[in-house]
């Protein structure tokens, strides 16, 4: 599957397109204690251990985004967007969203 931040797709055609589709992920306080357990690794001011949470939390609202498209038979998703947001008492969001779409040559 395709996935583009882009609204087309160089070289291809978009001959139809089928909806948004949408992958959702919430990492608990439980992630974030973990995270604030093994804080040591930060070095330069970035957080390796913070970083893979966050990663994993996009790479599965990603993964959850591409099921949707692959259901509707879909082999691209355009205009793709990721959005982070805290909820509650520690506990953060991912949110990920596009526009299914079917492509031609």
């Amino acid at each position: 599957m395709l996935l583009t931040t882009t609204n087309q797709v160089d070289n291809k055609t978009i001959t139809s397109y089928a909806g948004i589709v949408t992958g959702e992920t919430i990492i608990g306080a439980n992630a974030f204690r973990d995270f604030f357990a093994s804080i040591r690794d930060v070095v330069g001011g970035r957080s390796s251990s913070y970083e893979k949470v966050l990663k994993e939390a996009k790479d599965t609202a990603m993964e959850e985004m591409k099921e949707k498209a692959a259901n509707m038979k879909c082999d691209a998703i355009v205009g793709i967007d990721l959005d982070y947001e805290t909820i509650g008492n520690g506990m953060l969001m991912v949110v990920a969203s596009g526009t299914a779409v079917q492509l031609g040559d």
